[in-house]
């Protein structure tokens, strides 16, 4: 087996993503063809997730449900120098997998939103541009870190919203985000379910809450 992925390791958290999941993974098999692993963490599905999932990941465990928490979960058994974190409904493209094999630090990709229209366009382009000027980092945006990093600031913190606000807050702090230009695509579901500008003004809102002290567990009941 090819060894350039070696110290590669993918956390990929889950939760009834039964028509997604496949997908996901399948993007990911050069890496672990490559020699990298991927680690799925499930939080309690319901549905095949697991199923779909055990064939085309190396580990899928179970841990308590939420999102920090099973990535927690996922990174504490990893072997990899790197961590990427890859939420289920978030496709790699090819080129991200292969930039995985030399970087270091910490960092995200470019994200676009899945599905046609000008304004899911646009919404993708702010997003990484407000990412590379803030040094915040999204969940949609596969965030990567160095396994070292991941430890000195212990870890996402386990709350149920803004985990990925938060601790890129505190790798910030040590070293400024790489931004990388290779494409990822995620599920752009909740925006169409919720209304494009809807959404974006309810997180528009959950941001200036979060930035002003409103408790995560208050920001996750409006966001629900």
């Amino acid at each position: 087996m090819a060894t350039e992925f070696a110290q590669v390791s993918v956390v990929v958290p889950m939760l009834d993503e039964a028509s997604g999941i496949g997908a996901t993974l399948a993007a990911l098999a050069p890496l672990r063809h490559g020699g990298g692993e991927v680690i799925v963490v499930d939080g309690g599905s319901a549905d095949a997730s697991v199923e779909i999932a055990r064939p085309l990941a190396d580990l899928v465990i179970s841990s308590p449900r939420g999102r920090a928490t099973q990535m927690n979960a996922g990174a504490a058994i990893a072997r990899g120098r790197l961590l990427c974190f890859v939420h289920a409904d978030t496709l790699m493209s090819a080129r991200a997998v292969e930039m995985l094999r030399d970087v270091d630090g910490w960092g995200r990709f470019e994200v676009r939103l899945s599905g046609r229209g000008a304004l899911l366009g646009v919404i993708g382009w702010m997003m990484s541009r407000r990412s590379c000027l803030t040094g915040i980092a999204t969940g949609d945006q596969c965030l990567f870190v160095a396994r070292e990093l991941f430890d000195t600031v212990g870890g996402f913190p386990e709350q149920p919203l803004m985990e990925d606000i938060e601790v890129s807050k505190r790798l910030r702090r040590i070293v400024w985000p790489r931004c990388l230009s290779a494409p990822v695509v995620t599920d752009s579901r909740r925006w169409r379910r919720r209304g494009v500008v809807r959404t974006i003004l309810l997180m528009w809102w959950l941001r200036w809450a979060y930035a002003v002290g409103v408790s995560p567990t208050r920001l996750a009941e409006w966001y629900r």
